[in-house]
């Protein structure tokens, strides 16, 4: 369980593939504290520590992981915003999420708002049935952020200056792919009241 706050920006320093899984590399500032078999969210996607080798580390996606989320598409090179699994001894400081992506959104556009920034995303409701609600919790990329504006298939966030700088949102442009974790409390209440 992750609170969508991105701890670190790690580096993919080389990617492996093996039959439909694929191996990830990384570098990040807490590579030395990380042990086998912890969970940490990559883009937004709980991912598994399978090796540690001095400054770098390995997980694996799946091929179900790289059917639903950006993962797939990362090279060499690009930044990932990670976060360690929480502590039940710390403060929730974003919202409670899993690292179980839903699925994925599109970047529609960004408007520099003299020093904030509102990204607008669009992806597919209709089939999906994920929603959301102006002032809810969705998390991108890993990152735990509030809806501004909501409407069938759209949405936008507004985004401070700290998290433009700490996470790879700067590193995006128009029809980039993100990763999408709907709340989870909202996927319940939507759930009951289709029933």
């Amino acid at each position: 369980m992750f609170t969508g706050i991105v701890e670190n920006i790690g580096t993919i320093e080389r990617i492996e593939k093996e039959e439909s899984n694929v191996h990830f590399w990384l570098s990040c500032a807490f590579t030395n504290e990380l042990k086998i078999d912890q969970s940490v969210s990559h883009n937004g996607v709980c991912l598994t520590v399978v090796e540690i080798s001095d400054a770098i580390y390995k997980v694996t996606a799946i091929d179900e992981t790289l059917k639903k989320t950006n993962l797939g598409q990362l090279l060499a090179g690009n930044k990932v915003n990670l976060e360690r699994c929480m502590r039940f001894n710390d403060r929730l400081d974003g919202h409670i999420v899993q690292g179980h992506v839903d699925q994925t959104a599109v970047l529609k556009s960004i408007e520099n708002e003299k020093g904030s920034y509102v990204l607008t995303f669009l992806y597919d409701e209709i089939s999906s049935g994920n929603v959301t609600v102006p002032k809810g919790s969705i998390c991108v990329n890993g990152i735990s952020l509030t809806v501004v504006d909501s409407k069938v298939g759209e949405f936008s966030v507004a985004i401070i200056p700290y998290t433009w700088e700490n996470t790879n949102l700067h590193e995006l442009k128009s029809g980039d792919i993100v990763n999408l974790e709907f709340d989870i409390i909202g996927k319940y209440i939507q759930r009951l009241m289709n029933r």
